[in-house]
């Protein structure tokens, strides 16, 4: 279950991303002969030619050359050569903060190739640069798509938590090394939902493709007698461990196949290891994990990469769902709720506090009075993280931290930069992330001890958790925060039997107290 970031619609995306490449593949690096600079600069700009760098030490220049210009230097006894200006990327390569949140960095995973994960979801970008190495197979249900295709990027965004590859691109997930055996089973289309009955059979699928762990980050809130009968075979014959999401409406009623005794539920927290206020919270809770603004991969191009820069100095940002690609550059404003036309903002960056009308009227308020870009801060601790829903506007716009926004109030008038542009990657909120993270974590503890059934495994990673909230076992954090360091110690301590605790005082699950 996922409160999501924006994935842009293909058609859209692609208008705006051909748009950007024609403005951007126009630029050139000319070099020219010694003292010739000056004349071919003016026959340059002679033909609508823009300077964009100048590389004196190299007598060269770069510039963005309409095609009449570009031919005429090209013909220039004058000028050596002409080449486009290639564009270069950070090779760059971030760990997420679940990751050692859950000690996942800190157990190897290099066994990990003598177990397989199951992912029930929306299918699995097999061209992403951070999961296309991996051991992967699918299965594609009919009426859903290829398994290797994700038309919503739920199911993706889950895949990297559990195994995008160390590569030094992207992101890591929790096993990062390749060696996972991942099986994937496409039971949602791009509208997100399915039977209950498609679980059941997409959960055989799993068994029969040898599956130790099955993830499911979904739910719904009626049970189903069929499927709780599945799942408890499933655990009890086929020695399986299934693990679901908690729920993210934030109250206290059951979601299933969470709440399932066969099934563990995973409930949502975020960086502080504070619950999330959607994470739903009940008797059946049984772990924890990271699961608000959680960074991973999505099909390429479809998530936002946003930077936010003020005098200089970058602010974290979350772009807005539903803003258009593009940047902007001006003096920040100061433009309160922004619940009318921001007069103030003519050609400058309204700073904008939550509160009273939606995020997507905040805007067209800031465009109203000439604003060129829209940073939206918190009125509630933490990052804000919107959707402008169906409203549809012509100005970048991104959410950011009450704690940033106080502080940008005594920044007003400086220089602020806000760009949204396409990105591999997306930050996602939900119990649909936090379970991905218990998940990797099952089956990387799973591989250093193969020999131990489900339910020993399950115990370990109950017994081993970092207690939150309420001592004990709690309906908010269950028995808490998964560990994968703490759970292999404690198999190390207590070993296994290969046989699944049993009713005779052993703890089982979250049936212990």
């Amino acid at each position: 279950m996922t409160n999501k970031l924006p994935l842009f619609a293909a058609s859209a995306l692609a208008l705006a991303l051909s748009a950007q490449a024609s403005a951007d593949n126009d630029r050139y690096i000319i070099k020219f002969k010694e003292g010739k600079g000056p004349a071919i600069q003016a026959q340059m700009k002679q033909h609508g030619g823009r300077v964009a760098l100048g590389l004196e030490k190299r007598n060269a220049v770069a510039a963005h050359l309409p095609e009449k210009a570009l031919q005429a230097l090209q013909n220039n006894p004058n000028v050596e050569y002409v080449e486009e200006d290639v564009k270069r990327y950070l090779m760059a390569q971030s760990v997420p903060y679940g990751i050692p949140m859950v000690q996942a960095d800190q157990v190897s995973d290099v066994l990990a190739g003598n177990r397989t994960v199951c992912i029930i979801d929306s299918g699995y970008n097999i061209a992403h640069e951070d999961l296309s190495g991996n051991a992967v197979t699918g299965t594609s249900d009919s009426g859903t798509g290829n398994w290797y295709e994700d038309q919503d990027g739920h199911g993706t965004h889950v895949a990297g938590t559990i195994a995008a590859i160390n590569n030094s691109v992207g992101v890591v997930g929790v096993m990062p090394s390749a060696n996972i055996n991942l099986h994937i089973v496409k039971v949602f289309n791009a509208d997100g939902w399915g039977y209950s009955s498609s679980l059941v059979a997409a959960a055989d699928t799993c068994v029969s493709n040898g599956a130790n762990v099955i993830n499911m980050s979904l739910g719904g809130e009626r049970a189903s007698r069929t499927e709780e009968r599945a799942f408890a075979d499933i655990y009890n014959t086929a020695g399986v461990l299934s693990i679901a999401a908690a729920g993210n409406d934030g109250n206290t009623r059951h979601s299933y196949p969470a709440s399932y005794d066969s099934v563990v539920s995973v409930a949502a927290i975020d960086s502080n290891k504070a619950v999330a206020d959607f994470s739903q919270q009940t008797d059946q809770v049984e772990l924890s994990g990271p699961g608000v603004e959680v960074l991973s991969s999505v099909p390429m191009g479809t998530g936002l990469d946003t930077s936010l820069t003020v005098a200089g100095t970058p602010v974290e940002a979350l772009a807005m769902e539903g803003s258009p690609l593009a940047s902007a550059t001006g003096a920040l404003a100061d433009c309160g709720t922004a619940e009318s036309a921001c007069t103030a903002a003519a050609d400058k960056v309204c700073l904008i506090q939550r509160g009273n009308i939606s995020f997507a009227d905040k805007v067209l308020n800031c465009e109203a009075g000439g604003g060129i870009a829209a940073v939206i801060y918190n009125n509630e601790p933490g990052m804000l993280s919107g959707t402008l829903g169906e409203t549809v506007t012509s100005i970048p716009s991104a959410g950011i931290s009450d704690t940033d926004g106080a502080a940008l109030l005594n920044q007003l008038g400086v220089s602020t930069t806000l760009s949204v542009e396409a990105s591999d990657y997306a930050y996602f909120n939900g119990t649909s992330m936090a379970t991905p993270h218990v998940v990797g974590v099952a089956a990387l503890v799973w591989s250093n001890f193969p020999n131990c059934a489900n339910g020993e495994i399950r115990a370990a990673l109950d017994a081993s958790a970092e207690d939150l909230g309420a001592a004990g076992r709690d309906n908010a954090y269950g028995y808490g925060l998964v560990q994968a360091k703490a759970a292999v110690d404690y198999l190390t301590a207590n070993g296994c039997t290969g046989t699944n605790p049993s009713d005779g005082g052993s703890c089982k699950g979250k049936n212990c107290k």
